[in-house]
Order: structure tokens, then sequence, then C-alpha cells
């Protein structure tokens, strides 16, 4: 089975929120928990030259994900190719999914109330494109890797 994820070079990036944005944007979602987050530590001196370190936090895709038999509605479901996704017709914002994942990774749209999270831009990935934030990515710091799992 085909398993994805999004890898960062933390050399590449610039911490500019660009992937935030256009995941936003690509999933119509408002202003408000994002769905895959960019982080810095604070600025220290390491060996006298001042170092920071840029992290890259989004839905891990778990090959036996906690989030899925938790929801009371099914609405948590996997792909074969291993994607997590919320079908948001059936969600009913109860969170479960949040409380059960070790990452805390779905959150709540506050203008539905339903629960959301990354999902690799499923719909890009099945037309051939590539996730919204690897595609816009400015530095080309994001690249989408394909692993095969047993």
């Amino acid at each position: 089975m085909k398993k994805y994820m999004i890898h960062l070079n933390s050399r590449r990036c610039i911490a500019c929120h660009g992937c935030e944005v256009h995941c936003k944007a690509n999933k119509n979602l408002p202003v408000g928990p994002f769905l895959c987050t960019v982080s810095c530590t604070p600025l220290k001196k390491v060996g006298g030259i001042p170092k920071t370190e840029i992290t890259f936090s989004a839905c891990r895709h778990c090959e036996d994900p906690l989030c899925v038999p938790v929801c009371p509605t099914d609405a948590m479901l996997q792909r074969r190719d291993g994607i997590v996704y919320i079908d948001q017709e059936k969600c009913i914002g109860c969170m479960a999914c949040t409380s059960a994942c070790p990452w805390e990774i779905p959150v709540q749209n506050p203008d539905t109330g339903k629960a959301v999270k990354c999902d690799l831009c499923m719909d890009r990935l099945d037309a051939g494109l590539k996730p919204a934030c690897v595609a816009k990515c400015t530095t080309h710091a994001l690249k989408l890797v394909t692993l095969q799992s047993t």
C-alpha cells in the first residue's frame, strides 16, 4: 500500500506561513485554527551563531489511526492509500477524534462547528496534483513523499 507524507526541508523554509494560507484557501476555511502549522523555536546562539528550528506539523495519516474508530458517526475514514479524512456530511462536531489523536490534530471549524484536518488535499492528489501547501511553497521546502508500507 502507498503511504503519503509531507516532508519539510527546514534549511529551505523561511517560516513565511504560505503553506498555511494556501491550505486554508484551497479548503475555503475561515480564519482560525490551521490544519497544518509552521513553528519556530526562539532564537538562540549555537557556537556564536543565531539559530532557530523550524517545524511543520500536520496529520500523520497513521497506519492504524486512533481517530477513526472513536467517531460515533463514522465520519472519520481512511482510504486504501492511507489518507485519513473526514466526511463533512456525517460529522457532528463532537471532536472525539481530537481527543483520540495523540497530537490533537483535528480542529473545529469555527464556521460549521465540525471537525477538520489535513487530508493531503486528496482531491488534488486524485487529479494528479500536489497538495496546496506543497505546490505553493515558494522556497520548495515542502515535498510530498510516497512511502511503500507493508
